[in-house]
């Protein structure tokens, strides 16, 4: 079933847990001041609380967030798009807010990506006319791509590291729609942290292109 399928049918549970791995695994491209590990778990225990705790925790993320970061921690077009995807992100436990955001933070997540394809030098479509376009194309039909592996490369267009978000972002869904309770939760925050490690691994590379 394609991503956009995938976020139409899913449930609230599945719908915050899809847009919260998205913004998680952009955490690291914000300031070094953010300790990914923990600046959202509240939010991920929401998660699991469903309409008794997500308030709460959102508000506690949000609260975290904004303490590690600073005023001058989110500096950038991507910074603020990482920000912004907390801050959009629905109080209400309902079903059309929470697909309307994790629709948002997918397409989002997914820009970002390729932007850091273009600038890791591994995704020559990264940026440019049609970038989009391809975009779009790939969470509709994204058998193309669900067997990609990080680092090679992938089919229609899109470089790496769109082809290993895409495929996370499928397989969130997937786990949160047959794996009810805290179990399906921690196995999408255990896949939303590998793809932390490979963001993290292209702004590393990136701080010693600068150094």
């Amino acid at each position: 079933m394609s991503l956009v399928k995938l976020i139409a049918h899913a449930d609230e549970r599945g719908l915050a847990a899809s847009g919260l791995a998205c913004l998680d695994r952009c955490l690291p491209l914000l300031a070094g001041a953010v300790e990914e590990a923990d600046v959202l778990r509240p939010l991920w225990v929401g998660v699991v609380g469903g309409e008794t705790d997500w308030p709460a925790r959102l508000a506690a993320s949000r609260d975290a967030l904004n303490a590690a970061v600073g005023p001058d921690g989110a500096s950038g077009v991507t910074a603020v798009l990482v920000r912004t995807m907390l801050g959009s992100a629905p109080s209400e436990w309902a079903a059309e807010p929470l697909r309307i955001w994790a629709d948002t933070c997918s397409v989002v997540a997914l820009e970002i990506h390729q932007t850091l394809d273009a600038v890791d030098g591994s995704g020559a479509a990264g940026v440019g006319a049609g970038a989009a376009e391809r975009l779009a194309r790939c969470r509709e039909e994204a058998a193309d791509v669900t067997d990609a592996s990080d680092g090679a490369e992938v089919t229609d267009g899109v470089g790496p590291l769109v082809g290993g978000e895409l495929r996370r972002q499928i397989r969130v869904l997937e786990i949160l729609a047959g794996m009810p309770g805290a179990a399906g939760v921690r196995q999408a925050m255990d896949l939303s942290y590998e793809g932390q490690r490979v963001v993290r691994a292209v702004v590393s590379r990136r701080a010693r292109a600068r150094s």
